[in-house]
């Protein structure tokens, strides 16, 4: 195979694999500090601090060395490249590229929302000299409050490595933002009337290296040394993006993307990244209730649940016309497994549907032409699918109930009289039921909602159950790829709420606590088409549904 040398150390890459110096580096377990290089964009080598030496082994086993530094991000590697980013004439360069970088930046850190990762921190710490040579007064460019509805931009803090600009032409195609005047005057801005406001414009802030792009819902909210992260998968839509959960003293502050080439690639849209607000809306739900002839029985768990379960089987005994149970494709698989194992104890005629999949108009492609039509083959997809688990739990009501039953069908039955007792697994922030179908409701004898925000249907509940938005829990989302991903519990809800797993463990009986692993390898073991998630630990990537998946899977256990 062909091999590279990086620092004395041999690095064997694929035959078709183009690679750069820094990616094969990163392979040796070497950085090469770079700023305006990333995977995803185009490669203008403008930040110099990836030059490093480069040389050609000889068939003679001599290396020849050229004279000058040169860019490893615009540098692809072949056979016997020698690469050398240690040495002293490296050292010095870097060293002196960043002094460049620093000669005109403000002393911000302070108060400057990049600081604790800011890659000009890190990399004066690890690269540069530690003081300024400096005897004049900075040059200081004023700020654009203004680049768009979400962003900000201090000017001075901007090192000009037109990652932001790149990424509006290559990523989303609307190129927003460009770069005006030349030489020192060189600034980031917007056309007068044009800002920065496409469906993925807060790409621009994760991209930008140091603290010129900020984000306003983020901005002097939290110092990102008090986060704490956790890996979780966006639910505005069913693409699925990978991304972290940012929060501190269980107060959410922000999303993030989280890398993934199986799911979203390396960004995500808007909508994902600022609709996160209901889960601390003043509308969650937050005690449970038990409630006859409109007046309020209980609010304590221990003495609710029990009084759910009789009141389930009373309403068996007395012969009713049916017991439906409907589950929100923004539960989880595992959510979506107890409460049909629930159901079908309940009485194995229990009618298990779908909960309203919401879509709306049509898949959103980047990036864009100048007439907003998609350029093909797209590089990010926002779905018109606006749930994050029809998928997954599509397939437990297959497995379960052998077909997949609409919402709108048991409303219709309950409308009828035909089903007198319901139970609902919402979940969907936009509600799970119209105005005008509320009224068909009425005809229930037993009325029972698990949800996160209060709704008319909520207000007509006998039980009413306070679950956990997606953030506050442990489980499995399967987006429209077949690809099932963990999310995991970054923040407590609500006092007096619980994660939905625990509460349907409880109604099922089941003791110990809920752990997401066992009851995946639990479910993959009955859904042959769940049968992937045997790993129990779907890793950062997660697992893709397929049946050469699935294959492998069987081949190695």
């Amino acid at each position: 195979m062909p091999t590279v040398i990086v620092n004395n150390k041999p690095v064997e890459i694929g035959a078709t694999e183009k690679l750069n110096c820094i990616q094969v580096a990163q392979r040796a377990g070497d950085e090469i500090p770079s700023y305006c290089w990333h995977h995803d964009l185009s490669v203008v080598a403008s930040c110099r601090m990836c030059l490093v030496e480069l040389g050609e082994k000889k068939p003679d086993g001599t290396i020849a060395m050229q004279p000058k530094l040169s860019p490893g991000c615009q540098t692809p590697v072949k056979d016997g490249m020698v690469i050398v980013s240690n040495s002293e004439k490296v050292l010095a360069a870097q060293k002196a590229t960043l002094e460049y970088l620093l000669l005109n930046h403000p002393l911000d850190c302070p108060v400057c929302d990049q600081a604790g990762e800011c890659g000009l921190q890190d990399y004066s710490y690890e690269y540069g000299r530690g003081y300024s040579r400096l005897q004049e007064p900075k040059n200081i460019k004023p700020d654009k409050d203004y680049i768009g509805d979400q962003i900000t931009l201090f000017t001075d803090r901007c090192i000009m490595c037109t990652r932001c600009v790149r990424f509006t032409r290559e990523i989303s195609g609307t190129s927003e933002l460009q770069v005006i005047s030349r030489g020192t005057h060189e600034e980031i801005d917007i056309f007068p009337g044009d800002p920065c406001n496409n469906k993925l414009a807060g790409n621009v802030v994760d991209l930008c290296p140091v603290g010129a792009l900020c984000s306003k819902d983020f901005l002097y909210k939290q110092r990102v040394w008090w986060l704490k992260s956790k890996n979780s998968v966006c639910p505005g839509c069913s693409t699925g993006c990978s991304i972290t959960v940012d929060q501190n003293e269980d107060v959410l502050y922000r999303l993030k993307p989280r890398e993934n080439p199986q799911a979203q690639g390396s960004f995500m849209c808007d909508e994902g990244r600022f609709g996160w607000k209901y889960v601390q809306s003043d509308k969650r739900l937050t005690h449970p209730e038990q409630r006859s002839g409109g007046q309020t029985i209980s609010k304590d768990w221990d003495a609710v649940l029990p009084a759910l379960r009789t009141a389930l089987k009373d309403t068996q005994l007395r012969g009713p016309s049916g017991f439906a149970v409907v589950i929100s494709p923004w539960a989880t698989v595992e959510e979506a497994w107890l409460l049909a194992k629930f159901a079908k104890q309940i009485t194995p005629s229990a009618k298990l549907a779908m909960g309203p999949v919401r879509v709306e108009g049509e898949d959103d492609l980047y990036p864009k032409d100048v007439r907003g039509n998609p350029v093909l083959p797209a590089k990010f997809t926002i779905r018109a699918e606006k749930c994050p688990n029809r998928s997954g739990v599509e397939a437990v009501l297959k497995h379960v109930e052998g077909n997949v039953v609409s919402f709108s069908t048991i409303l219709d039955q309950a409308g009828r009289g035909e089903i007198d007792s319901l139970f609902v697994l919402g979940g969907d922030p936009e509600g799970w039921i119209g105005a005008s179908d509320v009224a068909k409701l009425d005809k229930l004898k037993l009325l029972i909602v698990q949800d996160i925000l209060a709704s008319a249907a909520s207000a007509k509940a006998q039980y009413v159950l306070p679950g956990a938005a997606w953030a506050e829990k442990d489980g499995t989302f399967v987006n429209h790829n077949g690809l099932a991903q963990a999310i995991h519990r970054g923040l407590r809800g609500p006092e007096g709420s619980r994660p939905d797993g625990r509460i349907l463990m409880e109604l099922l009986g089941r003791s110990g606590l809920f752990h997401a692993s066992t009851l995946r390898q639990e479910i993959a073991e009955e859904i042959p088409e769940l049968a992937a998630l045997l790993v129990g630990d779907l890793g950062e990537e997660g697992v893709l549904l397929t049946s050469t998946a699935k294959a492998e899977l069987q081949a190695v256990t």
